[in-house]
């Protein structure tokens, strides 16, 4: 969990396909040294008829290998158009941020990396047939290698019926709301849940290291690796910026408290600086996600308040399971119990007012939503400790006003100020 490599792999398409088809060379490499041996077995052995059995049978699988070999390709392109459509409807009706999802998708990477491999290993088969026709003078007869290729066809089949099931249920509103919030738990599930009260690097600020490379946001930092150099140097080491902020050169990015500094080249070594933010270590960036889709659900050009209480119900979900969690900085200890990392993140006021605050100002003229935020500021109110309900509480007052001043109607003002789970249930 420490290390952002699997997390940056994820956030590839290369990767999967590009390793499929390694994988599949390798295979064939494999099959076609069997079907070598069993030719040469089975020749050396006297036995010319089943030589010549396998050798009808590698005539009739030829034709089969070829049919795939040109089908494949159809197939991929078929694939391929699916996923463009689907990721313009889901950016274009919930938001931008919600693509990452489809990149991310293993059964999406599965399907193309399957399809690939099984195009080229295709073309390889049709590269290992004899033209040799005597069954005492044939090196080779691809026996293994057809199996394989019809083996990799059904699961081709197999992964294509997944893939469109997958994707189709990803075009529906609740399912991209549901794999959101699944990735802000992740987050919160790696955070240390200790309150840092256990033992302390010391030391005054020794130093402050800038950064030094191209402008971006900083999407991740190496946790583990951070952690052994501030150890090995003996000091504790301060991340200044949050995840998800945009840095610039020369920005300050790390105080060094206790000890000389490491060397700028380790510390921009364990850094990750990228054109958009992702949810790997970063904790407010799946609620900002899904107050982008409340809003858009709440503009006049959609004008579809039910998405909006769908994404309001996943706020107030996120918000419940960190409640009671410590917050502001997270510290991360090394093997010997002792901090040499600490972490700025969000504050609980922040998270709420992330979570509320422009939902807030566009739902006074939908009552569906006006009460759902009501029914969620509430149930937060009964769940978290009392010092934290001062942001609930102002976010509650705030939209009672903004009703009161909005909604003319005195019957209309006392239905939409009603607290209800299911907004209009």
């Amino acid at each position: 969990m420490l290390s952002p490599l699997r997390e940056h792999l994820r956030d590839t398409f290369w990767f999967a396909p590009t390793a499929a088809m390694v994988l599949v060379f390798l295979v064939w490499l494999l099959a076609a040294g069997l079907d070598d041996l069993i030719v040469e077995g089975l020749r050396d052995g006297g036995d010319v008829d089943t030589v010549k059995d396998l050798m009808g049978f590698a005539d009739d699988a030829r034709t089969v290998v070829s049919t795939v070999s040109s089908a494949m390709m159809t197939f991929i392109g078929v694939v391929f158009s699916i996923s463009l459509v689907a990721v313009q409807m889901a950016g274009g009706q919930f938001s931008p941020r919600v693509v990452r999802l489809f990149v991310r998708s293993r059964i999406t990477k599965a399907t193309f990396a399957v399809f690939l491999a099984t195009f080229l290993l295709s073309l390889l088969v049709l590269t290992s047939y004899d033209g040799e026709k005597d069954p005492e003078l044939i090196t080779s007869v691809p026996f293994v290698q057809a199996f394989l290729t019809l083996g990799m066809v059904g699961l081709s089949v197999l992964l294509f019926v997944l893939y469109v099931n997958s994707t189709l249920r990803m075009m529906r509103v609740s399912q991209v709301i549901d794999r959101i919030t699944g990735e802000a738990f992740r987050v919160v599930e790696r955070m240390p849940y200790a309150d840092g009260s256990g033992r302390q690097g010391s030391g005054d600020e020794r130093a402050v290291v800038a950064y030094d490379g191209p402008a971006g946001v900083l999407r991740d930092v190496n946790i583990a690796r951070l952690v052994r150099v501030a150890r090995g140097h003996g000091v504790v080491l301060w991340l200044i910026p949050r995840i998800g902020d945009f840095v610039v050169p020369g920005t300050p990015v790390f105080a060094v408290h206790g000890g000389a500094a490491p060397s700028r080249r380790a510390l921009r070594s364990c850094m990750s600086v990228a054109a958009e933010r992702t949810f790997h270590q970063d904790l407010g960036f799946g609620l900002r996600v899904l107050a982008d889709i409340a809003l858009r659900a709440l503009s006049a050009a959609v004008n579809d308040p039910t998405t909006a209480v769908q994404a309001i119900d996943r706020i107030v979900q996120f918000l419940a399971a960190i409640g009671r969690r410590p917050l502001d900085v997270l510290r991360y200890p090394d093997r010997d119990g002792v901090v040499r990392l600490v972490q700025p993140v969000p504050g609980w006021e922040e998270l709420v007012d992330l979570g509320f605050t422009e939902i807030r100002g566009c739902a006074v003229h939908s009552p569906q939503v006006t009460r759902r935020v009501f029914a969620g500021l509430d149930d937060l109110l009964a769940l978290v400790p009392a010092e934290r309900r001062e942001p609930l509480l102002r976010h509650r007052e705030l939209l009672a006003q903004a009703v009161e001043r909005s909604v003319p109607d005195a019957a209309d003002r006392a239905f939409a100020l009603r607290p209800d789970r299911q907004g209009i249930g």
